[in-house]
């Protein structure tokens, strides 16, 4: 059975362990770099993106993440670790890196902390129920970045070969599709790294 890790230091830890279980993957909380090399990918779950990148640099993460993803290891982010991902953040200093787009943070507005909406998104349904709270989106996504899902003209999911990222949390539903979907990428990429 394939191993998916969630980055434990902040955020929805507990709701991604649940989801990851629920579509059918053992689930691990990632508490020290070590345990990196246990997992086949790996989740940045939501939290607040500046205090995520502050612990993620003093508990010695950073090029830790970076090296997992270089080998071909699948990574989700979603909603801060969307941020997280990206290699430009608008008014801000880049953190990991990892994906071909330009973030804005909390780009919904105060005013619009928290909704709902039911979103196509590519590869996964027609319908998923994307909860948004507080949320970034994606200014600009590079050729090589495919958009899976947009609301009101937004770019909120997108993917870049093994590393794929939300403006919403699909752990916040009992809707495992996306998850599902990860969990494939994961199970694809094993086979990938394998041959």
């Amino acid at each position: 059975m394939i191993t998916i890790g969630v980055l434990a230091l902040q955020g929805a830890v507990r709701e991604h362990i649940r989801s990851i279980e629920a579509a059918g993957a053992k689930a691990m909380e990632i508490k020290r770099k070590e345990q990196l090399a246990e997992i086949d990918g790996l989740i940045l779950p939501g939290g607040e993106s500046t205090t995520m990148r502050r612990l993620i640099d003093s508990y010695g993460f950073f090029s830790a993440i970076q090296q997992f993803g270089e080998t071909g290891k699948p990574i989700f982010g979603t909603c801060a670790g969307l941020i997280l991902m990206a290699k430009e953040i608008d008014g801000q200093e880049a953190h990991l890196g990892l994906m071909n787009m330009k973030v804005a943070r909390n780009a919904f507005g105060r005013q619009v902390a928290s909704f709902e909406t039911d979103l196509p998104i590519v590869h996964v349904a027609n319908d998923f129920n994307a909860v948004f709270i507080r949320a970034p989106y994606i200014l600009e996504a590079g050729s090589d970045v495919e958009i899976l899902a947009t609301y009101d003209d937004k770019i909120v999911a997108a993917k870049q070969g093994h590393y794929i990222c939300t403006a919403f949390h699909p752990e916040l539903t009992d809707d495992n599709r996306f998850m599902e979907y990860f969990v494939e990428m994961v199970e694809q990429s094993i086979k990938t790294l394998a041959s």
